[in-house]
């Protein structure tokens, strides 16, 4: 696992930037919303404590006079992070748990989170799925962008779309646009707000990255997924408790990428098919 860690780049020297990484980092320190994912933290955090936690959990250089140039993601810590990921899978298929999946990465990491999902629901989890079609005004630094929900896969992994989704409440379907990536937490905030209004029971766990896991475990629900080295808020919501596991790895690569750490992760939670 290390060694094709190091090989794709998915851990180790990452393309993400220590330029990149400690703005962000400063950022985060000053509560800007785009960088907190619908976090909200409990602790003061500083960017020199940002950068200290970040080096602990993800490996990156903690040297504070490193400002330029490459930085990197520790193969140790993700892969460590993943045999995590694996208990947490286990646990809730154990149980027969309530899954919701949801990306703001949906080219690269979704076929991850679909295979998770088939596996799970293999071993009896219910996989949830709010809010299709739900179409909303979401809030970025470029503007608002009309957007819908809608699923990818038969396992159903819920995605922002360009423009409306495919509409299930009697106005007709239309196609959705282009999948959109995002770190909003909007979107997991109106799929939970979904199962809230149809009576349903909250999930479990929330699968994801971004602003899907932010935004659920500032909910108090149990969340867990992946984070680059430039998401901050992610780490920070495990290190409050407010998240079960952030795995670090660069989450923009191809998706094939991602598939042996998947599988590693199925083995090691006794759902491999």
């Amino acid at each position: 696992m290390i060694s094709h860690l190091l090989a794709t780049r998915l851990a180790g020297d990452v393309a993400t930037t220590r330029e990149e990484n400690l703005r962000h980092y400063a950022r985060f320190a000053r509560r800007d919303p785009e960088l907190l994912l619908g976090l909200d933290p409990f602790g003061g955090w500083t960017d020199a404590e940002v950068l200290a936690l970040m080096a602990r959990r993800c490996g990156v250089s903690a040297d504070p006079f490193h400002r330029h140039g490459q930085d990197r993601i520790d193969p140790e810590r993700t892969a460590d992070a993943l045999e995590r990921l694996a208990e947490v899978l286990g646990r809730t298929a154990a149980a027969g748990g309530g899954v919701l999946l949801g990306t703001g990465h949906p080219g690269p990491l979704q076929p991850a989170y679909a295979a998770f999902g088939r596996a799970l629901r293999a071993a009896g989890c219910t996989l949830r799925t709010p809010a299709r079609g739900e179409r909303f005004l979401m809030h970025a630094s470029e503007g608002v962008r009309r957007c819908g929900l809608d699923y990818r896969e038969h396992v159903g992994v819920l995605v922002v779309y360009e423009g409306p989704a495919s509409n299930n409440r009697g106005e007709g379907s239309r196609s959705p646009g282009e999948p959109v990536h995002t770190h909003s937490p909007q979107p997991v905030r109106i799929a939970l707000a979904a199962l809230a209004e149809s009576g349903e029971t909250a999930p479990d766990l929330v699968l994801g990255d971004h602003g899907w896991v932010c935004g659920a475990g500032r909910l108090g629900l149990r969340a867990a997924g992946f984070a680059d080295s430039n998401d901050p808020a992610v780490f920070v919501a495990e290190e409050e408790g407010q998240v079960d596991v952030t795995v670090p790895l660069d989450d923009g690569l191809r998706s094939d990428c991602y598939r042996l750490p998947t599988a590693y992760v199925l083995q090691l939670a006794g759902l491999s098919q």
